[in-house]
């Protein structure tokens, strides 16, 4: 049977080899004739579909599967000009359908020169922002799916190690600017001398300052024999930027510089002219007003779009909220956006990370809280709404101070705004419910502040001065609207003198100054007026009193209030200097003096006297001082004296000390070590030691006890000793208050015969006694013991008023 089917499989294998060859030369001449068709394109020629182009059929498998069959202006003008290779500058209204002009030509440019994956990159496409490449790379995938070229996206906040294992296969990349940058410097097998097209997504953007330096580079490491496509809704036009990119005779293609406006046209944009600490109120008004909408919110920074979020969080508007800026984690960006583009209503609070390319579908608002660097933000951040000719709106916030500016901007770039009000029955004011919230959460209180410190940094640092006025700003007002107490305090907020006072001479502290003296010679001294001195971080740091010698030094030459000491009468420079290099920590050895060596060597080589603590002296005539309760050193020569200066030095001849730890009552002992095991049985028995141990902690514990009760009843004996004579003090007292009441009419009587009454007969008042000192100690009437109710004064008792009463009184006693 092996024979038999010997010639069988002879003819089946010359049959496949047949048939590739047949398939080989079959792609092979639909490969030329596209070529061919290709270079017999008419560029002024009006393309509607995609079938109208010369495009391969993977390439229009891959639009047909993705429902992309219409071709937009731009794609039908720029697509053509790309096939030919050569270089575009393409500008279009957001929303136009960009990214399938320039991904359509890198799929078709790499077919028709048969690119493979050992041939290594061949295209590669930059974008601002990841979240714009994550969706740029989504596209590749959707049209280029019937292709065999590799493709793979580099973007910041993923693994770098396992980019660098796979990018030597790729032939085409989709990447943000740095992490491109990272790879082409530090990935050894990442090889670019065969590229054939780089492409800038949003170009205007990536050739701006915050850029410029990261794409020079890039551009540093690439061919310059490529074709290069630049594509934006605010396209570049200056000169260096395309030179920098190695242009050669680029074709300009922008569909809608000759539009009406700038921005889509069934797009309705109005501004509304809110205060800035208004600004909250009537955003969280809109959000209540719009629950069944797609929103978007712009605001300036991060910090801004985190503190709004997690306020309208608490509060609860009734629609979902969403956060994005460029400070969280690349997952969690992902996540936010792929969730927002899913929902049907939300409400997504972002920076301009988001402002330029995404593709969010059916996004029915767009709110502009903080006002736009420029009229190019405003485009591409109203760009996200009214895409591909769906309907759209977006409403501006502008303060006072920015209308008439930012106005100017927009009509020159050809933007249309209407001005709109709000409407005063709809409009809430959240400001009471947002100081609560940062009362009650220090950390809402804490993003309350960012926000606010980030917000006046931005307009701080515009440079359109005309529109950003930051000195009209109030940004009292503003921060009481965050819920703060106040408004933080920013340092660069000096007014517009900061950089003349920067750049002057620092002042003088020293005002005063001695002129020249007059013919007698007697000098005269005229004041100047103090100017106002520039201080310095050194200033401030030498006036504090936590410093070493140096700070103590300058603490003596600086006054209180900043000005120079002035020196006194009789001291010398030298002197200044000495006591500026003397040292201030010194051991005390004693009281009396001791002359080492002699006192005219000590005086000759400097002499430094030491004090005698001790008292004692050996043999040779040295000195033993006392430097520790247990340890003494031998003054025997100058270096020994010169010891008595510096604790550090004296820490050598000290012993070491025991460490100490303390208990929870807080008596010192020393470290408890572990006994030897050896020891610990030469004692005995463990359960005759543990019974031993036991008998003896119970002994101690009941001593304790003992001194604790007898402690205890000492205190209480002491209270009831405190209660009862503070009891016969207040008996006393009353004693004391009965006795003048009832001598008060003899010293009446007393004041009558010493003419203390009038002589007009007018009735003369008694002194009433002074109140008694119980109503002092606020007790209630239950509390008044009996011996004190008995003595109460009588409530009927009559005032002494005339004579009569008087002599009645007397009458009453003597009887």
């Amino acid at each position: 049977m092996a024979p038999a089917d010997g010639p069988r499989s002879g003819k089946q294998a010359k049959t496949s080899q047949r048939t590739g060859n047949l398939k080989r030369k079959r792609v092979q001449d639909d490969l030329s004739s596209l070529v061919q068709q290709v270079e017999d394109l008419d560029l002024k020629g009006k393309f509607e579909s995609f079938s109208d182009l010369p495009l391969s059929e993977p390439t229009l498998s891959g639009l047909t599967s993705s429902h992309f069959k219409t071709l937009t202006d731009i794609q039908s003008r720029a697509i053509s000009h790309a096939l030919k290779g050569r270089d575009v500058l393409g500008a279009a209204k957001t929303g136009s359908g960009k990214t399938l002009a320039f991904l359509v030509p890198i799929l078709e440019n790499l077919y028709r020169r048969q690119w493979s994956e050992h041939d290594g990159l061949g295209a590669l496409i930059i974008s601002p922002t990841r979240e714009l490449a994550i969706q740029i790379f989504e596209v590749l995938r959707k049209i280029g799916r019937y292709h065999t070229f590799s493709a793979g996206l580099v973007i910041g906040g993923k693994s770098l190690r396992e980019e660098q294992e796979r990018l030597a296969r790729m032939n085409i990349l989709v990447c943000t600017p740095g992490r491109m940058l990272q790879h082409l410097d530090q990935t050894a097998f990442f090889e670019t001398h065969n590229l054939q097209m780089l492409v800038l997504d949003e170009a205007d953007r990536i050739m701006d300052m915050g850029f410029q330096k990261t794409v020079d580079a890039i551009v540093g490491h690439l061919p310059p024999e490529r074709q290069t496509l630049l594509f934006s809704a605010t396209q570049t036009k200056k000169v260096s930027d395309l030179a920098r990119l190695s242009l050669q005779d680029p074709e300009y293609v922008s569909v809608h510089e000759t539009a009406s406006s700038a921005t889509p046209s069934k797009l309705q944009q109005h501004y509304v002219i809110t205060p800035l600490a208004q600004k909250l109120d009537t955003l969280w008004s809109f959000i209540r007003s719009n629950l069944k909408a797609k929103t978007i919110v712009f605001f300036s920074s991060g910090k801004q779009v985190r503190f709004v979020y997690e306020s309208f969080r608490h509060m609860q508007p009734g629609i979902p909220l969403l956060h994005l800026h460029g400070r969280q984690k690349q997952g969690g960006r992902f996540d936010i956006t792929t969730r927002f583009s899913q929902a049907q209503h939300a409400v997504l609070f972002s920076t301009d990370v988001a402002a330029r390319g995404l593709d969010f579908p059916a996004v029915d608002w767009v709110i502009q809280a903080d006002c736009p660097e420029d009229a190019d933000t405003y485009i591409h951040r109203v760009g996200r709404t009214a895409r591909y000719e769906r309907d759209g709106r977006a409403v501006l916030f502008l303060d006072p101070s920015e209308e008439k500016g930012m106005l100017r901007r927009l009509e020159h770039k050809k933007v249309v705004v209407e001005r709109i009000n709000v409407k005063a029955n709809k409009q809430q004011s959240i400001k009471n419910q947002l100081q609560n919230m940062c009362f009650k959460d220090p950390e809402l209180k804490y993003l309350g502040q960012k926000a606010f410190i980030s917000y006046v940094k931005s307009i701080y640092v515009q440079k359109d001065k005309e529109t950003f006025k930051l000195k009209e700003l109030k940004l009292d007002d503003f921060a009481g609207s965050l819920g703060l107490p106040g408004a933080p305090r920013i340092k660069f907020i000096k007014g517009d003198d900061t950089k003349e006072r920067k750049n002057a001479p620092r002042a003088t502290a020293y005002a005063s100054s001695e002129e020249a003296s007059d013919d007698d010679g007697e000098e005269k001294k005229t004041k100047k007026p103090k100017e106002k001195e520039v201080r310095t971080k050194y200033d401030r740091m030498f006036e504090r009193r936590n410093q070493d010698v140096l700070a103590e030094h300058y603490s003596k030459l600086i006054n209180d209030d900043g000005t120079i000491a002035e020196p006194t009468k009789g001291t010398a420079d030298a002197d200044e200097g000495d006591d500026f290099l003397s040292v201030k920590r010194r051991f005390e050895a004693g009281d009396e003096d001791l002359d080492v060596g002699g006192s005219s060597d000590s005086d000759s080589d400097g002499g430094v006297s030491v004090p005698d603590a001790a008292g004692e002296k050996t043999e040779g005539g040295a000195k033993v001082v006392k430097i520790s309760d247990k340890d003494t050193l031998v003054i025997d020569s100058k270096r020994r004296e010169k010891l008595l200066k510096s604790k550090k030095k004296l820490l050598k001849f000290k012993g070491k000390g025991t460490k100490l730890i303390f208990d929870d009552e807080g008596n010192a002992h020393e470290i408890y070590e572990m006994e030897d095991e050896e020891a610990f049985k030469a004692r005995g028995d463990a359960r005759e030691q543990q019974a031993k141990f036991l008998a003896e902690e119970a002994q101690r514990t009941q001593a304790a006890d003992l001194e604790d009760k007898a402690v205890a009843k000492q205190k209480k004996r002491e209270k009831k000793e405190k209660r009862k004579a503070r009891e016969r003090e207040l008996i006393a007292e009353e004693e004391r208050e009965e006795r003048v009441a009832q001598l008060a009419p003899y010293e009446g009587d007393r004041n009558m015969a010493d003419g203390a009454y009038s002589s007009e007969g007018e009735d003369a008042e008694v002194e009433a006694p002074r109140p008694s000192k119980r109503a002092k100690t606020q007790e209630s009437e239950e509390a008044v013991p009996w011996y004190k109710q008995q003595k109460k004064k009588p409530a009927e008792e009559k005032r002494i008023q005339t004579l009569e009463d008087l002599e009645s009184l007397a009458t009453g006693l003597l009887v």
